[in-house]
């Protein structure tokens, strides 16, 4: 976004020039992250005009665990679509970094992200700060035992030529450690999320339309518990009602000069 934009569309500096001033000033941040942050690092996200559910609505059984479970040709498809992912290749992008400034300054809390793709721990942030709300994409973990691996291990034998590879161990289904469709959130992470919502004093929601709960959830409990509500989005979300501030635009080209 060019930055004489501000000047330009007095509306929009407004915004931009009250979300500053509330970050700046705001000493227990939590940042809540969907997958708008990650669309420059070459990641479509799923219910976007051009996202991946939306141009190809089977692929969204790819995601839901009944089918996965329950049909091999699913995991195949699923176990390749991993293996071809733009993701796997992927890197932070000048939104994830913005964030890291936050940790830098020491006034970030905890990072709640919906995304799947590890790049906050790749950008630098401490892994304890960070709760992947949906799992990650980073490893894979047997359904019937307690065996976790790397997504390097398991990538190395599908491009042996495995196609639907088993655990090593007792010879379980392996997935990806991501929350599919029709599996629980980790109880001990939403619970974790939620106390950090009611004890920060600024939510930054970044990249979400805040439309799908138990996580859109945190807003407004936030906004309950005093604190201030900043959402960066390419469009409109559900919760801007409840916002101090809201920007709209390239998050890319938002986050730097709202945390610099």
């Amino acid at each position: 976004m060019d930055a004489n934009r501000y000047d330009q569309e007095p509306a929009l500096g407004a915004s931009h020039e009250r979300a500053r001033i509330l970050l700046h000033h705001a000493r227990r941040v939590v940042v809540l992250t969907g997958a708008g942050i990650s669309t420059d690092s070459g990641i479509p996200d799923f219910r976007g005009p051009e996202g991946l559910w939306t141009r190809d609505p089977e692929a969204e059984k790819l995601s839901d665990i009944c089918y996965y479970l329950s049909d091999p040709e699913i995991r195949k498809k699923a176990w390749r679509s991993r293996v071809e992912s733009p993701a796997m290749g992927s890197q932070p992008n000048a939104g994830h970094h913005a964030l890291v400034a936050l940790e830098q300054r020491g006034v970030l809390h905890t990072l709640v992200t919906q995304n799947i793709d590890g790049l906050h721990q790749l950008a630098g942030h401490a892994t304890e700060r960070v709760i992947e709300i949906h799992g990650t994409m980073r490893f894979v973990r047997c359904m019937s035992c307690s065996y976790r691996v790397s997504m390097e291990v398991v990538v190395e034998r599908l491009n042996a030529g495995e196609t639907d590879p088993d655990c090593p161990v007792c010879g379980g289904i392996l997935k990806s450690a991501t929350i599919s469709f029709g599996q629980n959130l980790v109880a001990q992470d939403l619970a974790r999320a939620e106390r950090a919502a009611q004890e920060c004093d600024l939510l930054l929601a970044v990249g979400s339309t805040l439309s799908v709960y138990p996580v859109a959830g945190l807003v407004p409990l936030a906004k309950h518990s005093g604190a201030k509500i900043v959402i960066v989005n390419g469009e409109p979300t559900a919760m801007d009602s409840l916002a101090d501030a809201v920007l709209y635009g390239g998050i890319g080209d938002l986050l730097p000069s709202l945390t610099a």
